[in-house]
């Protein structure tokens, strides 16, 4: 059988975008540049924050953000879903960090993330 390895996420600017969920999840963080990998991308001409690949860790799978040239002009067709004890808590919480409302519906909201790409906050159980 195979196994989740990581959700790639295609983006117009990976840094802010994985800054962005790894504030918005539990336990999630950007993973560190070691100076091996600063190296590396100085030697093409980029640093950390202009790097076009982000890793984000934490007790699931790894997030992944990649720039890609396009940008999302239709519905996602696979999206996330966060739980919150307080949906509209979350909700508030994660327009202080610049995703939008999208729809409110009985058990969820669903909400555009700052480029656009839809998720859900559900209500806990």
């Amino acid at each position: 059988m195979a196994a989740l390895r990581e959700i790639v996420v295609d983006c117009g600017h990976a840094p802010s975008l994985a800054r962005f969920w790894a504030a918005v999840l539990d336990d999630y963080d950007v993973l560190p540049y070691d100076d091996a990998e600063v190296e590396r991308l100085a030697a093409l001409g980029l640093t950390p924050e202009t790097d076009p690949t982000v890793a984000v860790g934490g007790p699931g799978p790894t997030l992944f953000f990649q720039q890609v040239p396009e940008r999302k002009t239709v519905k996602n067709r696979v999206h996330l879903e966060v739980e919150a004890a307080d949906r509209q808590a979350e909700v508030d919480r994660l327009l202080a960090l610049g995703a939008s409302v999208h729809s409110v519906h009985e058990r969820w909201t669903t909400m555009l993330d700052p480029e656009g790409n839809e998720f859900c906050v559900t209500d806990a159980g």
